[in-house]
């Protein structure tokens, strides 16, 4: 079997130092300058550990070094090299991978990167053959990745072995991210690719909005800003259920970023992870809280465009000093799934699972499971 495999290197770099995407040169130049690592490589080989028992009898086809064919040749993958990429890789490397990958009739293509390498794949493959992503971005709207490095592997895993018997259309979607980081969410349409039709493994592409009326969020918030106790520091992650606490303190906090609060003041706002580190080493472990909300349609609570909640930033706070809110109707809107810790730890990811509390309202929760 003919396997297409491309790793972006430099895919989700500027999650943690709050850049929300790297998309472009002068963003990247920046992630770098605030100290940002590559992280995609590590992602994908997450996934490659679940299926490279059963890949002995394929051939991949892959640019070399950090674009794919280092990690496999690591696996003792057989790997046919596509060509040599730039030193900092740019979308005219994707694309090209994606056009040799057709010529050389791959019957499945791999990738982890994120909306932005999805719409360079998609704008050479389209719909002409199944793809199958490793979520290593920022934002990660579109469909047509699978919900944890891990169960992209385990998904590559069952097509290997025969078991993937039927497929679907999913989105690609990606925003501007200029406008994203003025917290203006501006997303656009740019097509549709193949993907095994797996609700198991796959993700949903993220739904539009806060979820539920104006009048439920503000319920919410009006609860939540009730319930902070004084000389506590509340971390508040960023989405639109989340603003409207801040709204509600009457601050200027973002939309898209994690801001800290204590005492009803801003104590930092669009805090990259050292910056979270710095505030949360300032207080008591027992006087940390965050405050996160569900992506509404992929039930993600830790992974798409918050990984300045990073492990290390996840571990300095008690487990049972972790909020998550959500108006019922974006509860509704999940049909039952699970929240979703996509963390980048898998033993963290192990550590969050389970049931937990979901506030969705004056004194009321319900209960929703972590997977």
């Amino acid at each position: 079997m003919k396997i297409g495999f491309l790793i972006n290197p430099v895919a989700g770099m500027g999650g943690k130092v709050a850049l929300k995407g790297t998309d472009g040169e002068e963003t990247l130049r920046r992630a770098l300058e605030l100290g940002a690592v590559p992280m995609a490589g590590t992602r994908a080989e997450e996934a490659v550990k679940e299926f490279a028992e059963n890949a002995g009898d394929c051939r991949f086809y892959s640019p070399s070094g950090g674009m794919g064919a280092d990690l496999l040749k690591s696996y003792g993958l057989e790997t046919e090299l596509l060509f040599d990429p730039s030193t900092h890789t740019t979308p005219a490397d994707t694309k090209r991978a994606a056009e040799m990958m057709l010529e050389r009739g791959v019957g499945l293509v791999v990738f982890a990167g994120g909306d932005g390498t999805a719409r360079d794949i998609c704008s050479v493959i389209g719909e002409r053959l199944p793809v199958v992503g490793i979520p290593a971005g920022v934002k990660i709207h579109s469909g047509v990745y699978a919900k944890r490095p891990k169960d992209a592997g385990l998904l590559i895993n069952n097509f290997l072995l025969g078991k993937v018997k039927r497929f679907t259309t999913a989105e690609v979607v990606d925003i501007d991210e200029e406008a994203f980081r003025d917290n203006i969410v501006r997303a656009r349409l740019y097509g549709y690719m193949m993907i095994p039709d797996d609700r198991e493994f796959m993700q949903d592409r993220k739904s539009g909005g806060s979820g539920g009326s104006t009048e439920e969020a503000a319920n919410l918030a009006a609860f939540m800003a009730l319930s902070m106790k004084p000389g506590v520091i509340y971390l508040i992650g960023s989405g639109s259920t989340t603003k409207q606490l801040t709204d509600r303190l009457g601050l200027d906090g973002t939309l898209l970023g994690v801001d800290a609060v204590r005492d009803g003041k801003l104590i930092g706002k669009d805090l990259t992870e050292a910056g979270i580190k710095e505030i949360l080493s300032g207080v008591e472990r027992n006087k940390r809280v965050l405050i996160i909300t569900v992506i509404g349609g992929q039930g993600h609570i830790f992974g798409r465009g918050n990984q300045q909640l990073s492990p290390e930033v996840i571990r300095m706070i008690p487990k049972e000093n972790i909020t998550v809110i959500a108006t019922p109707a974006k509860m509704a809107q999940l049909f039952g799934k699970s929240l979703i810790a996509d963390t980048g730890d898998c033993a963290l990811d192990r550590e969050l699972s389970g049931y937990i509390p979901v506030v969705t309202g004056h004194a009321r929760k319900m209960m929703a499971k972590v997977s």
